[in-house]
């Protein structure tokens, strides 16, 4: 392969985050899996992907996720992946499966 081509390639990479889902509220984790969110989402099996843009393209309507855009834009990620088996980021909240949302 090319070199140019690797680099042309590169010059279109999009910064992406992976976390846990358990940093979503359980209401704001049913609304990605029925791709409901707020915001441009892409649901799978273990979570889903979740657009932020560069800069942030618009503020979820989901108080939890607005938090994590928050954070993510000022990191420079464009993407979330939220997904069952990624890492609990710390300094982020976490919420039980069971717990009430907010």
């Amino acid at each position: 392969m090319d070199k140019t081509t690797v680099a042309n390639l590169l010059a279109h990479a999009e910064p992406l985050a992976a976390l846990s889902i358990a940093h979503l509220t359980p209401t704001t984790r049913q609304k990605l899996a029925d791709d409901d969110l707020s915001v441009n989402a892409y649901p799978n099996e273990v979570g889903g992907f979740v657009y932020v843009g560069a800069p942030s393209y618009n503020v979820p309507a989901e108080s939890d996720l607005a938090a994590i855009f928050s954070v993510a834009e000022q990191a420079g990620i464009v993407w979330l992946k939220f997904d069952s088996d990624a890492a609990i980021v710390d300094g982020f909240p976490v919420f039980d499966e069971d717990a009430a949302s907010t």
